[in-house]
Formats: structure tokens, sequence, C-alpha cells
């Protein structure tokens, strides 16, 4: 399964249990720590925890399994596939942290395609 693939099913499966501010960013060009950064927001400490579910349960359905997971006991989630690693925050948390900043000289992936309209 290739990186994007990966991609793909995260962003679908966050998007079907209604995550908030989905954005991918390819940062191969720029670390060593991956091919993708996905980064979503959810609404509370449950639906965070089922963004992360959902995912862990998607890709998982698809035969991949995360190399390691942070954060089941706070807001904010971190996924780690490797070439992919998914971030699933509490807005204040999103904020605080500011990843999309930090990330900002990377290219942003197009996911409009496999997002629903709300």
């Amino acid at each position: 399964m290739t990186p994007f693939e990966i991609v793909t099913i995260a962003v679908k499966a966050l998007d079907n249990k209604k995550a908030h501010d989905i954005q991918v960013f390819k940062i191969d060009q720029l670390s060593p720590l991956g091919d993708y950064l996905v980064i979503a927001t959810g609404n509370s400490s449950t639906q965070i925890r089922a963004l992360s579910d959902e995912v862990e349960y998607k890709l998982s359905q698809a035969g991949r399994e995360p190399g390691h997971i942070e954060g089941r006991a706070t807001n904010w989630y971190l996924l780690d596939y490797h070439s992919v690693m998914i971030h699933v925050f509490s807005k204040d948390a999103r904020d605080f942290y500011n990843l999309d900043r930090l990330w900002a000289d990377a290219e942003k992936v197009d996911i409009s395609e496999l997002i629903t309209e709300d």
C-alpha cells in the first residue's frame, strides 16, 4: 500500500466521522519523518477518540497497522503509520501547537475529491 493510499483511507475515515478542517501536507521533501502529514480537528474528547479509532479500524481492514499511537488519554492523538502521520486534535490543542503553520512550507494536498461537502 502506498503512502497516498494510506492518506486516502485516513481522510475518508475522518470525513465520515465528521472531522473538521482536514488538511494533508506532503512533507517528503522537507523532512525524513515521512511522506505525508494529516491533521484534523474533533469537537470533543469523545469525537477525537472516535475519529482516531475509525482511522485505525479502516486502515487495519486494509491491512495496515500503526507503528505507534500516542495520546489516547489526551486531546491530541497521533497515529504513526511510518510514512504517514495522522494527528487528531481538539480545537484548542490544534490552535496551540499550530502544526499547520509549522508545516506551511510543505505542499498542501488537494483532498476535495476525497471529502464530502457539508
